[in-house]
This record gives structure tokens, sequence and C-alpha cells, in this order.
């Protein structure tokens, strides 16, 4: 799988380890996943959700603070992963990209400053260019704590693991990937990528609103596709429940279509499916 990831390498002797660590990093939030090579199994997932949203140095604080209280990131890592996961980001199709574009395919859809540093993915199962603002400053902590990493967007690996779970099917469907303060909503139907965009959210009545105005504007009928959600949600959920009135086909992912779950639920689906 190429997804264009970025390598940052100097000397170190971590190739021994038998773990993996991957972190996905929001201004909301942090996210940590230890991987256990020796099993395949998770051996550390932990979660800190803020107050309130963070500065890029504020968040830096919380990072440092997370590696020195969470004793299981002590580990040396045989590879170590950042995901970006902000809404600094669009898509470009491959044929239409132009490096020296960067700006220009940002700007239009995203504030941006003249000192951000613009980078991108290649999403190869869909020949899509994934065009994002990362977080310097945590990939040079990450950088001079581990030497070697790789980082990505969050579309990234959200999008090539459902293109991936859809690679067979003829029909559409409608993916709702949704985290604490924001969700994703991705459309595909016969494995090609209709609809992708990020939504921020406080209330169950702004869940349901860009899900319907989405489908409004694909001319989706609410009785006839089908919504898969996934991430934090379940059925006991208001977000699950409202879906579910206003949206005939409605059903929650399956963890059988996570690469590593910690449960029955399909929670941290970008950060699971990110090793």
């Amino acid at each position: 799988m190429e997804t264009g990831q970025k390598i940052i390498l100097k000397n170190n002797n971590i190739s021994e380890s038998t773990y993996e660590l991957s972190i996905q990093v929001n201004l909301n939030g942090l996210s940590f996943f230890v991987l256990n090579l020796m099993n395949s199994k998770i051996d550390f997932l932990e979660s800190v959700i803020f107050d309130k949203k963070q500065t890029p140095q504020s968040l830096l604080d919380q990072l440092t603070h997370c590696f020195n209280s969470f004793e299981r990131l002590h580990k040396q890592f045989k590879k170590v992963t950042i995901i970006h996961d902000n809404e600094l980001a669009t898509l470009v199709p491959k044929p239409l990209f132009d490096e020296t574009n960067l700006v220009d395919y940002l700007k239009f859809n995203t504030k941006i400053l003249k000192t951000d540093f613009i980078t991108y993915d290649h999403l190869s199962i869909a020949d899509i260019m994934v065009v994002y603002v990362p977080l310097v400053n945590i990939n040079n902590f990450i950088f001079d704590r581990f030497g070697s990493f790789e980082y990505k967007h969050s579309a990234t690996i959200t999008l090539n693991r459902i293109l991936t779970l859809e690679k067979n099917s003829k029909s559409l469907k409608m993916y709702v990937n949704i985290e604490t303060t924001h969700f994703e909503i991705i459309v595909v139907e016969a494995n090609l990528l209709k609809f992708y965009n990020r939504f921020e959210y406080s209330t169950k009545e702004d869940f349901i609103y860009y899900i319907l105005f989405t489908a409004e504007q694909l001319q989706l009928n609410p009785e006839e596709f089908k919504a898969v959600l996934m991430g934090s949600v379940n059925e006991s959920d208001d977000i699950y429940k409202i879906a579910y009135k206003y949206v005939r086909h409605v059903s929650l992912l399956s963890n059988n279509s996570m690469l590593y779950s910690s449960d029955t639920s399909s929670k941290h689906f970008t950060l699971l499916n990110s090793l």
C-alpha cells in the first residue's frame, strides 16, 4: 500500500524492537496505539481528550506530558507513525496534481498561514493526493525522541481502509467516521470515491444536518442509501438515534472491518488501521 507517507530517518537502534507506535494528533485530543508484533495484539491504547481546543504549542506540552506519564510509551519501537488529524487538508486527483500549487489547493477551503509547511500523501488506491498542513513542532518532537518515523494525514488512512473494504462492492454507501468534535463523510460507489468532507459538530442536530445536506447535494434518497456509522458511536448514542430516525438504512461498522480492534466496536477506526 502506497500512501505517500513521509519517512524521516536518523541513526538509531530500534530495528530489533517488537513494538510499533501510532499517535493520532488533534488539537482537541491525543490517541496512542502500541502494537505488539509478536502476537499482533494491542499492547496499549489510550486517548486524552482536552477540555478546550489547544494551540500547537500547548498541544506539544500535552504530548510531552503524555510521554512522561505513560510508561508504555517508554519502549523502543520498530516503527513510529504520526497521524495528523486536522481540517487543513484537501483532495486532489493525481492527474491534476502539481506540486508547485500546494498553497492554491488549500487556500480556497481552509485558512492557512504563509509560514505553514504544506505536504501531501498519495492515496494510491484512488489515485488521489491528500494535500495538508502537518504540525511541524510535533514532527520535530518525535524526530528528537525517536529518530525514524513516518507521518500522514488521517484522511489518507481512513479513505484507504474504506476503499479497501469496498473493493468488490458495487453498491453505494455513505460511511460516517465519528470523533469527539468532528466527523467525516465518505461516499463510495463501485469502489470509487464519490465524496469526502469533514465537519465540526457539537449537537446531534449539527450531525444530522450535515448528513442530510450531503445526501441532498449528491441527490441521494434517505429512504434508499445505506449509511454506515463508525468510530465513537454506539446504538444508545443520540447521534445514532437521530440518524436512524432520518435515514432508513443505518448500521454500525463491524469490528471485523478493523485491522486491529480492542472490543466489538469500531472506535479508534483511523488509529487502529494505521499500522
